[in-house]
Order: C-alpha cells, then sequence, then structure tokens
C-alpha cells in the first residue's frame, strides 16, 4: 500500500518556476554600481585618450570603436555578475552610460578642432 492517497498527496511544483530552480539572492548594491561605473570608466578613459593622442579627422573613428569596446566590456561585467534578475536593465544602464560619455567627449571635441 502506498502512502500517495488522495488525502497525503502533496502537489508537485509544476510550471516555469519549478524549472527555474533555487531563487538567487539580490545583487549588493555596491556590486551594481561597481559593474555599470567600471565600463563608464572606461569610456570617459577611452575618451580622453582619443582626444590626447588622435588627430581631430579621425575622432569620430575611434569614439565609435571605443564605445564598441565599451558595448563588448558592458556584457562582461554584467555576465561576470551571475545574476540573471536585471541583467537587460544594468547592461542598458551600462551602454547608454557608454553612449552618453563618449558623445559628451565627442561634442568637446568637435567643439576644440572646430575652434582651432
Amino acid at each position: 500500500m502506498s502512502d500517495e492517497t488522495p488525502e497525503n498527496h502533496v502537489p508537485h511544483a509544476l510550471g516555469p518556476a519549478a524549472a527555474a530552480g533555487p531563487v538567487q539572492p539580490a545583487l549588493p548594491r555596491w556590486v551594481t554600481v561597481t559593474s555599470i561605473g567600471s565600463i563608464w570608466l572606461v569610456a570617459l578613459v577611452l575618451g580622453i585618450l582619443i582626444g590626447v593622442l588622435s588627430r581631430p579627422a579621425a575622432y569620430a573613428s575611434w569614439l565609435s570603436l571605443a564605445l564598441a569596446v565599451c558595448a563588448l566590456l558592458a556584457f562582461v561585467a554584467q555576465l561576470a555578475t551571475q545574476q540573471k534578475d536585471g541583467f537587460v536593465t544594468r547592461l542598458a544602464a551600462t551602454l547608454a552610460g557608454s553612449f552618453v560619455v563618449l558623445g559628451l567627449i565627442g561634442g568637446i571635441l568637435a567643439l576644440i578642432s572646430g575652434l582651432a
């Protein structure tokens, strides 16, 4: 005789929640800030290096390459957190920030090269 009578039957979890596995703890705030801010800092450093080392005619090419590098590093930084919850939001913030930083530097470089 089995213990699986209708009165003793415990339903098993079904559906996507059961397949997802255990719930991951929330990412600490400092990890989120570090994973996003580090790529913004890379964008700033690359932008400054482009302004110092590049010719004005090549600013746009180098800035687009810097943005591509930041996009790749953004994926690496967000995947390194090993946290799927909020991945798209963190990646969007990282990419948007890098775009803004490099865009501002590009605008400054355009003004400087136009004045010279």
